[in-house]
C-alpha cells in the first residue's frame, strides 16, 4: 500500500512538473526515476507478500487440512464408515505358525463359535490333532461333533463326512466305520455327485 502511494505521488509530481512547463531535464529525470523505483518496490513487495502468503497457506494445509483429508479418505476406503471386523481365524493361524498346537486348537474353537457354519475351523482342528498331536481318535471326535452339531449345507456336510471316513480307513484301519460313513453319505444325499463318489469308494474297498 505504501509503495502504491509512493507511485501515485511520484506520478502526480511528474505530471505537475510537465504541466508547469518546466523543462529541467534533470528534475524530470529524477521524478521519472522515482516513479520507476516506487513501482519496482511495489512489485517486489507484492511478490514477497505472495510467496509469504503461499507459504503460510501451505503450512496450514500440511499441518491441519492434509491430515484431516487423509483420515477421511482412509476411513472411507478401509472402513466404509464402519469398524473393520477382526478375522476370527487370524489368532489361530498365528498359533499354528508358532507351533502352539493346543493354543491353535483353542483359537480355532473360538473361531468356530463365532462362525459355526464355517467348516474350516473344524477341519483345521482335526488336521492338527491328526498330524501334529498324532491323535486320530481326537480328530474323529472333532469331526463327528461338527457333523452332528450343525445343519450343514450339502457340500460342507459331505466334505466333513468324507474326511471322517478317510481318517477311519487310513489312520485307524477301521474300514467298517469308514464304509458306514459312506453309506450315510449315500442315504443323506441320494442322486448327487456325493452319493456317486461314496458308491465309488465302497466299490474300491470291495464293499459295493
Amino acid at each position: 500500500m505504501k509503495a502504491g502511494k509512493d507511485v501515485a505521488d511520484a506520478q502526480k509530481n511528474y505530471e505537475q512538473v510537465k504541466n508547469d512547463g518546466e523543462e529541467d531535464e534533470q528534475v524530470i529525470k529524477d521524478l521519472n526515476s522515482k516513479v520507476e523505483n516506487a513501482a519496482s518496490s511495489r512489485f517486489v513487495n507484492g511478490l514477497l507478500l505472495t510467496f509469504l502468503t503461499a507459504g503460510l497457506i501451505g503450512i496450514v494445509f500440511v499441518i491441519h487440512i492434509l491430515p484431516m483429508l487423509a483420515h477421511r479418505v482412509t476411513h472411507a476406503v478401509y472402513d466404509s464408515g464402519e469398524e473393520v471386523d477382526k478375522d476370527p481365524m487370524h489368532d489361530a493361524r498365528s498359533k499354528v505358525a508358532q507351533g502352539d498346537w493346543e493354543g491353535a486348537i483353542e483359537a480355532f474353537r473360538q473361531a468356530a463359535a463365532i462362525d459355526p457354519l464355517n467348516r474350516l475351523p473344524y477341519v483345521e482342528i482335526a488336521k492338527i490333532q491328526l498330524e501334529q498331536l498324532e491323535d486320530p481318535q481326537a480328530a474323529v471326535q472333532t469331526l463327528r461333533q461338527a457333523i452332528e452339531g450343525q445343519e450343514w449345507q450339502e457340500n460342507d456336510a459331505a466334505y466333513l463326512m468324507f474326511r471322517l471316513a478317510g481318517i477311519y480307513d487310513e489312520n485307524l484301519g477301521d474300514r467298517a466305520s469308514a464304509a458306514t460313513t459312506m453309506q450315510q453319505v449315500m442315504e443323506q444325499f441320494p442322486e448327487t455327485r456325493h452319493s456317486a463318489n461314496a458308491r465309488h469308494k465302497l466299490h474300491e474297498w470291495g464293499l459295493a
